[in-house]
């Protein structure tokens, strides 16, 4: 655990820090940033009495997370700094490790041509993330940089080497667990002196060390995993493939180590696309088996997305809507062999297809204006195998496709009707497995149809609007929902929405999660305010996902870069 400091400490720091920056701007560059997100919390008869379960007792209704971020560059040297406050209880549903203020991370940097040393926090990723990846994400609540020490050495302009060894940041404390990494990238048609395509190899190294209390353990105390990947890019065309091997460990269930069940993991990522004059098709395909990876073994199953050493999204589509987002896939890497419910799976199997096609103007499809066409098509499954629940163990093959757990299809159409109007609509058809996703009991299957209109009243306004209905004779049953935005100018908009759960057989819980707000923008200072009702449910960004309660309130946020 880090060493805390009383916060006026961290206040002193932060001023001499600041000061120390400004007084050296005639050599060097300051720059930095400053993000608030605020929310009141108010009791409603629908969504309910206010309640914090990370934080029993409690009556805060008022909560905040606060990041002040200040790097100063030097020459060859960089410097930084973060500072974080959550007061006086961080937002609901992030870690409750958040309940304090102080210095999360800081950073000293050299650089030169050949050779980059960097020590304190850093954040770093090893091909696709597979493997390894450290970054932060603060509307999911993740920051798991590495606390230690990383080099880069080109020795050439076709190698880069890299090297890091250190602990994952876990809030203000660190992960029990260390983390070593060694990377190389080679750029093969460099090399080679090939000019008409581009091919790139990757060979990583990760390696997690965690000493454990259980006696004879059936598994060491260093894991490591192994990857190799192959980049390559012709013309229009592009492929990539990735495959990870991680050495027997043991397999953890509700955060206990299964000692008597332990077993290897592996991962396969292929990649294929083509694009060009207004074509474009691309296909990514992934198979995963015990591919959990954390810095410390008990934190798999967390909510929190914390301690997680590699990066492991959903490979769907990341819909823009509130109805396609409410029965949203995330990756399912893990083991789970549960006979009182009746489930095992080993990881998972599938896939994505993307194709979008543009139709000139002027042709009988395309118009006055022109058409774009999008269509996208994902598949997950289990792994197929035997499944002994009874002696807790498994054995899977390699490409069979077992239990589905989700599929979506979706179709969208992008339509100029004038020079004032634009038109979106799209149509998703999902499937969801609620037992092998979130262990619970149901299949659903939904068809989902949008219908979203803008109208450009001049060069600075514009109103939006968007309509969405969700089918479906499974779960709550059947929603609506809309939205309706104005933009004042480039810098200023206001919005009006609501998604409204009319099926639901259950009349109280038929609740209107209606939000009104607005949000104003110059260069890069963002100030926004809302007010309304936050469906529970799982938040994504980029594939990976936390879960919120419902709650009401008030919300504000500001950023500020300089």
């Amino acid at each position: 655990m880090e060493p805390q400091l009383p916060m006026k400490n961290y206040i002193l720091l932060a001023f001499l820090f600041s000061g120390t920056f400004l007084f050296a701007q005639d050599y060097g560059n300051l720059s930095g940033g400053f993000e608030s997100d605020f929310k009141w919390y108010n009791n409603d008869s629908k969504t309910g009495e206010f309640i914090d379960t990370n934080f029993p007792g409690t009556d805060e209704h008022v909560r905040s997370n606060n990041y002040l971020k200040l790097d100063y560059t030097y020459k060859k040297w960089s410097a930084g700094i973060q500072l974080e406050s959550y007061l006086p209880k961080p937002l609901v549903g992030f870690l409750p490790k958040y309940d304090d203020s102080g210095l999360s991370t800081f950073y000293l940097e050299y650089q030169s041509k050949k050779l980059k040393i960097t020590g304190g926090y850093f954040y770093e990723q090893f091909g696709s993330g597979l493997i390894l990846r450290s970054w932060e994400d603060r509307q999911l609540g993740i920051n798991n940089a590495l606390m230690g020490g990383r080099i880069v050495y080109r020795p050439t302009n076709d190698i880069k080497l890299t090297g890091l060894f250190g602990k994952q940041k876990e809030a203000f404390e660190l992960s029990e667990g260390q983390i070593f990494g060694v990377d190389t990238e080679i750029d093969l048609s460099d090399i080679f002196k090939v000019e008409n395509y581009s091919l790139g190899l990757g060979l990583s190294y990760v390696g997690r060390y965690e000493e454990t209390d259980i006696e004879n353990p059936n598994f060491e105390e260093l894991t490591n995993a192994f990857s190799g990947r192959l980049d390559f890019s012709k013309n229009s065309f592009y492929a990539s493939a990735e495959y990870v091997a991680k050495t027997e460990d043991a397999i953890v269930e509700t955060h206990t180590i299964n000692n008597d069940l332990v077993k290897p993991g592996n991962a396969l990522l292929l990649n294929f696309g083509y694009a060009d004059q207004g074509l474009g098709v691309n296909a990514t395909l992934r198979r995963m088996e015990n591919m959990s990876f954390f810095s410390d073994r008990k934190a798999q199953g967390n909510l929190f997305n914390q301690n997680i050493v590699n990066f492991i999204p959903a490979l769907t589509k990341q819909h823009d809507y509130l109805l396609t987002n409410i029965y949203v896939y995330q990756a399912q890497p893990s083991v789970v062999l549960n006979a009182a419910n009746n489930l095992a799976k080993a990881g998972e199997i599938g896939g994505q297809f993307d194709m979008y096609y543009n139709f000139k103007e002027g042709s009988t499809l395309g118009g006055k204006y022109g058409t774009k066409l999008a269509m996208n098509a994902a598949y997950w499954a289990n792994l197929s195998g035997e499944y002994d629940l009874l002696n807790h163990d498994y054995e899977v093959d390699y490409f069979g496709f077992g239990q589905k757990y989700f599929s979506d299809i979706s179709l969208e159409v992008r339509k100029k009707l004038s020079e004032d109007w634009s038109t979106i609509f799209t149509y998703v058809n999902q499937y969801y497995n609620k037992k092998y996703i979130e262990e619970r009991s149901g299949i659903i299957e939904t068809n989902i149809a949008v219908a979203e209109a803008t109208y450009i009243l001049n060069e600075k306004q514009s109103i939006r609007l968007v309509g969405q209905h969700l089918w479906t004779e499974d779960d709550h049953k059947n929603w609506g929902g809309g939205t309706l935005e104005f933009n004042a100018s480039h810098k200023l908009s206001f919005y009006v929405s609501d998604i409204y759960n009319y099926g639901n057989e259950i009349k109280e819980e038929r609740i209107h999660y209606y939000n009104i707000g607005g949000s104003f923008t110059k260069g890069a200072n963002r100030f926004s305010l809302n007010y309304g009702r936050q469906r529970g449910g799982v938040v994504c960004v980029g594939g990976v996902c936390r879960y919120v309660p419902e709650s009401t309130g008030l919300s504000a946020s500001i950023s500020i870069s300089f």
